[in-house]
């Protein structure tokens, strides 16, 4: 069965093919930043690298939710879609452990959503309770999102998008995000993510909805 016959027509499977395209995209972006930030805080190389998969891998259980979403055009959600849209987390936990990963990076995925202040999700884990994988990828997964063009809105440019960031602060681990900060302002990063969010990705195009 081919992505055509699991669609009941074109424009639902177009809208699958964009959010999973961009997912992938996403996905690529906080992977990098992510483990860049671990590299620059010194982490070893195994955790780097787990930090690598789970950024790459933070939002699968959207996958599973995108039916429900497709073709939005509006920034804002009724309850009942922010509500459901928030089980990605856990979803993604169930994926990747069925799938046999490691149980550091399942949690990654879980938490990426919790706040350093306790307002985050699924579950208000506050401070260092959340796994500082977890506290990396939050505040990476927030400034690619700004950066990132949406269908209600074009991508801020990095210095509002950054400025943004700061304005949430309160959400992130201060030694992290004084870390993700420096790397932003000293690095080439924000040109290698350029590359991921804009240049062509060899296996993205339609055939890769098409069976074929």
């Amino acid at each position: 069965m081919n992505a055509e016959e699991i669609f009941e027509d074109e424009k639902e499977l177009s809208y699958y093919e964009h959010d999973m395209c961009d997912a992938i995209r996403h996905g690529m972006c906080v992977s990098k930043l992510a483990s860049s930030v671990a590299a620059a805080l010194g982490m070893n190389q195994d955790m780097v690298h787990r930090i690598a998969v789970a950024g790459m891998l933070h939002d699968v259980g959207k996958l599973q939710i995108s039916p429900y979403i497709y073709g939005r055009q509006e920034s804002t959600m009724k309850i009942e879609e922010m509500r459901y849209l928030r089980l990605h987390a856990r979803l993604g936990y169930d994926i990747v452990t069925n799938q046999g990963y490691e149980t550091e990076i399942a949690q990654m995925i879980l938490y990426h959503h919790e706040n350093y202040d306790g307002s985050g999700y699924p579950y208000q884990l506050r401070g260092e309770a959340i796994p500082v994988g977890a506290r990396i990828i939050r505040v990476c997964d927030v400034f690619v999102a700004l950066i990132s063009d949406r269908p209600y809105r074009k991508a801020f440019d990095t210095d509002t998008a950054l400025m943004m960031v700061i304005d949430e602060v309160r959400h992130f681990d201060m030694k992290i995000f004084l870390t993700f900060q420096r790397l932003i302002c000293t690095s080439h990063i924000l040109e290698e993510l350029d590359g991921i969010l804009h240049e062509e990705i060899p296996g993205m195009g339609t055939e890769l909805f098409s069976g074929k």
